[in-house]
């Protein structure tokens, strides 16, 4: 897949993050393939449904020719409560049931879905082989994982046949205040492993709005990150847009995704996707995030 370098993540129109419009959830879809995106990424789990389901709308009448088509099996939710089952029934039972809500009849990439939940031994001998009989039918495309803890990558790639794992999707690694995927992109490259970067506002750590209460980093993380804040503000620079900068920046990484249910914030990101970053800048909020850099988290 020849992804372009910046991606809608639709994590937002299941109202993971803030309260969702739905028709404007749809149009920020529209706007960001109207204007060059052309990977999106979604999840069953991501508003326990819902945002498959508002998706699939934007894309009902939407040429399939105009995109590729991300979405995960394994983690998922039920009346409001968190579940995760990454065995091959529900994983080949899950395509089929996100293919009906997506509007589509093939789905590009099909990803495992935070494996630092799950057996790992059952990802590789199980969840793995039933997602590749599904790409031997051309029901999915190719094949992936996604994960928080860079080192599982590597256990899961190394213990299946070449090829199994075609990309790895990592959040909240390749950022202003934590670059820690850098260090796996040999790995991935001598194994022919696509990268993809998720989360360039590290979950909204590097936002003018300011860290969400449920944001899991430690405090001292927090406190740094509203100091570069109001750094990048004394420069006249929105920290947004020195972190979408610096994460699309690595011509190693295929993609970065971000998510967002406003149109106007799609056009913005886009904009900020092709704005080099300010190096003097950069090097001035490397330094702020000295003390917590590469500081990270548990997943919940």
């Amino acid at each position: 897949m020849n992804v372009s370098h910046i991606s809608f993540g639709a994590s937002s129109l299941g109202g993971v993050f803030h309260s969702l419009k739905e028709e404007a959830g749809i149009e920020a879809v529209h706007a960001a393939v109207d204007n060059g995106i052309n990977f999106i990424d979604v999840s069953p789990y991501y508003g326990h449904l819902k945002a498959e389901t508002v998706l699939g709308k934007a894309l009902k009448n939407m040429d399939r020719s105009r995109y590729y088509l991300s979405t995960k099996v394994g983690r998922y939710g039920r009346d409001g409560v968190n579940y995760w089952d990454y065995s091959a029934k529900k994983a080949k039972e899950s395509v089929y049931e996100s293919l009906g809500r997506l509007n589509v009849d093939y789905i590009d990439l099909i990803n495992i879905h935070d494996i630092e939940f799950s057996d790992l031994e059952q990802v590789c001998n199980e969840t793995l082989p039933a997602l590749a009989e599904l790409r031997d039918t051309g029901i999915v495309r190719h094949t992936g994982i996604t994960n928080l803890n860079l080192r599982h990558f590597r256990y899961v790639i190394d213990h299946v046949p070449p090829g199994t794992v075609e990309s790895v999707l990592s959040f909240c690694h390749y950022t202003l205040n934590d670059d820690a995927l850098a260090d796996y992109l040999d790995y991935f490259e001598s194994k022919g492993v696509g990268v993809i970067n998720a989360s360039p506002y590290s979950m909204g750590l590097l936002t003018e709005r300011g860290v969400p209460e449920w944001h899991p980093a430690p405090e001292a993380l927090k406190r740094l990150s509203a100091k570069a804040v109001e750094y990048c503000k004394s420069k006249g620079v929105a920290i947004e847009q020195l972190a979408v900068s610096f994460s699309v920046g690595n011509p190693r990484i295929a993609t970065t995704l971000f998510s967002t249910t406003n149109p106007e914030n799609v056009m913005k990101t886009i904009r900020y996707a092709n704005t080099p970053p300010d190096r003097d800048l950069l090097n001035d909020v490397r330094k702020i995030f000295e003390p917590g850099f590469r500081d990270t988290w548990v997943n919940s």
